[in-house]
C-alpha cells in the first residue's frame, strides 16, 4: 500500500510539468504622462541627493 501511494503521490507532483508553455508578456511603450513622472522623481531625487551632500559636507 505503501508504494502504491509513494507512486501516486510522484506522478501528482509531476502533473504541473505537463502544464501550458509559458507566454511572455509584450512591454508597451510608455506614455508622455508616465515619462513626466519618472522625469519629475529623478528631478526630486537629484535634488535630495544634492541636499544630503550639502547637509553633510557642512558639518
Amino acid at each position: 500500500m505503501t508504494r502504491f501511494l509513494t507512486a501516486l503521490t510522484l506522478i501528482a507532483l509531476t502533473g504541473p510539468v505537463f502544464a501550458a508553455s509559458y507566454d511572455r508578456p509584450i512591454p508597451q511603450a510608455q506614455s508622455a504622462t508616465a515619462e513626466l513622472w519618472f522625469f519629475l522623481a529623478s528631478v526630486t531625487l537629484l535634488a535630495a541627493l544634492l541636499a544630503v551632500g550639502w547637509l553633510v559636507a557642512r558639518k
